[in-house]
């Protein structure tokens, strides 16, 4: 069945793109947007083992990319359903795996199959890396707030003073932690409003927005829980650096990584599927030092709150140790690839001395290995219960993708995918800096990128405001203008600096201080909540004290002005 077709002004830019690009591929997304057939669209996609060239792949990618992840696509597909499927499949094959491993967390189940004294070589040693990158567990008594939603904290009301004014929650294993917390202020200020925590059994289950073909499945933790978590993750990070895997700047290790092996060919990057819900119990506690289990394993919630087929909310045991949305999930996978690589590594046929940060390279579930390790660091992951994305992993050929960069022979060959409809100036002139970029990218064929896009960039300008569409720049300033050459942006200068008119944030939600209770106010003072808002505050505002903080997505409007640039 056909659907609404794409807005006026998208559909002239989405048609002339695809034209222009003028492929098989590309003239059959423009057929499919024209006619509405977007669950057609949804599941196009480009394999770069078909391709001999980089621009043959980037053309054709550019094409099916574009709105691949536009969640306003209006697609037949329940995108939430798909995420509640994944969440249940990744417990069925947690549950597989934990049974798998039984035999080496409890020994008197073992058996004298060689197969597993293999595999109890391999889990010692990859527990012998894991400690040597964590050391000793520290007792932590000062936590972190995130900048999302909690259990009991939900919708924009997740500002720290916000999460300081809610009852607190948390799981009856966490209660250790109420012994530090209660030494905060945050905790205090609980106490002076009567407001006692709260005891949960978990988190809650929720999806968010991925792509046109489904939701991605987080959980909401307790907000005492979390607050320990992310604590903990930090402090993981700190030893993953200090063991030579920089977290911090992992994203851009990966792609300069990736794109020098697209070129020799000497590494490989694997992606794994619902990683982070596929690491199970029984792998925890296999690789962890005893220490660190026991702090990680109290702070996780055991149990997830999920609506059932009968439409009701049901608690669900967990057969995965923690979710996306857990403050220490993304460090604690991290970890344990990290050794399940090294170990492959060092027991390999192709043996290599692996070295964090020089010859494995991790970030989440994105990792990259030498080509010659890379099969048997496959064979570990999947005995361990992770299924590689099959479209996602390359361990040979001219293509590598990691971290968000996409590279064939070296060349820079990532699509620009637009993420919902552009109806507003400050989205447009997003778009029009999405496509430009894709032609930027280049190394070596700007100006025949730049041509191609050409027609499709002009279509974007032309829906923007004449007096927005005049602001030109650099793109030092990201989407406040449009990029451009240096001759045609509108500078000035005063004192010997430098500005750029620009389209820039003019108005925004400020909460003030006093919307909160006083021993909140000092509370989140002493954790180091400043005045979030107050280069947004009025004069008369400003000198009588009532400025307060800016939560997420603040921006509320618009306007032409002036933004120094050096």
């Amino acid at each position: 069945m056909l659907q609404n077709l794409l807005p006026g002004d998208l559909e002239q830019v989405v048609l002339r793109f695809c034209e222009d690009l003028s492929t098989p591929v590309s003239l059959g997304v423009a057929i499919r947007c024209r006619y509405g057939a977007w669950d057609e669209l949804a599941v196009m996609r480009v394999d770069p083992k078909h391709y001999l060239e980089a621009d043959s792949y980037w053309r054709d990618a550019a094409a099916v990319g574009l709105l691949r992840k536009c969640q306003d696509l209006p697609t037949t597909i329940d995108r939430k359903a798909v995420a509640v499927g994944n969440f249940w499949a990744s417990e069925r094959q947690c549950f597989r795996t934990n049974e798998r491993l039984q035999p080496h967390v409890y020994p008197e189940l073992s058996s004298d199959d060689p197969a597993h004294e293999v595999a109890s070589d391999f889990l010692s040693l990859a527990k012998k890396i894991v400690a040597d990158l964590l050391g000793p567990c520290p007792d932590l008594k000062d936590g972190k707030f995130g900048p999302g939603a909690t259990f009991g904290d939900k919708g924009k009301l997740t500002t720290v003073p916000d999460k300081m004014s809610s009852r607190p929650t948390l799981t009856s294993d966490a209660i250790w932690y109420l012994v530090p917390w209660t030494g905060t202020a945050w905790a205090k200020a609980c106490a002076s409003a009567e407001r006692e925590p709260e005891f949960v059994r978990g988190n809650r289950f929720t999806t968010v927005p991925k792509d046109c073909t489904k939701d991605r499945g987080i959980a909401v933790e307790p907000s005492v829980n979390l607050f320990y978590q992310l604590a903990y993750g930090q402090v993981m990070k700190d030893r993953l650096l200090r063991a030579g895997l920089d977290l911090r700047n992992g994203e851009s290790i990966h792609r300069r990584v990736a794109c020098e092996a697209s070129i020799k060919g000497h590494f490989s990057t694997i992606d794994l599927s619902n990683a982070s819900d596929t690491v199970c119990k029984s792998l925890v506690k296999l690789l962890l030092p005893r220490r660190w289990y026991a702090a990680l394993s109290a702070l996780r919630s055991p149990y997830t709150q999920i609506t059932g087929p009968d439409g009701r909310l049901h608690w669900v045991l967990l057969e995965k140790f923690s979710s996306m949305g857990n403050g220490y999930t993304f460090e604690l996978e991290t970890v344990i690839f990290v050794a399940i690589c090294m170990a492959s590594m060092i027991l390999s046929r192709n043996a290599v001395t692996p070295i964090p940060g020089e010859n494995v390279f991790v970030y989440g579930d994105d990792i990259i290995v030498p080509t010659d390790c890379s099969e048997d660091v496959l064979s570990a992951l999947k005995y361990l219960g992770f299924t590689p994305n099959e479209g996602k992993t390359f361990l040979g050929g001219s293509f590598r993708e990691s971290c968000g960069g996409d590279y064939f022979e070296g060349e820079d060959v990532r699509p620009f995918n637009l993420e919902q409809y552009p109806n507003e100036p400050q989205q447009f002139i997003a778009l029009a800096n999405g496509l430009r970029a894709m032609a930027a990218k280049s190394s070596q064929n700007f100006e025949g990128r730049h041509r191609l896009l050409r027609r499709a960039w002009f279509s974007v300008l032309d829906a923007i405001p004449t007096n927005v569409r005049r602001l030109r720049g650099p793109e030092g300033l990201g989407d406040l203008v449009i990029h451009d050459e240096e001759e045609r942006w509108q500078v000035r200068w005063k004192y010997s600096i430098r500005y750029v008119k620009c389209y820039r944030p003019a108005t925004f939600t400020v909460i003030r201080w006093d919307h909160w209770r006083p021993d909140v106010v000092l509370a989140a003072a002493l954790y180091g909540v400043g005045d979030g808002g107050s280069e947004h505050i009025t004069a008369p505002e400003r000198r009588s004290g009532h400025y307060g903080v800016t939560p997420r997505d603040a921006v509320t409007g618009y306007k032409v002005g002036w933004v120094r640039y050096s």
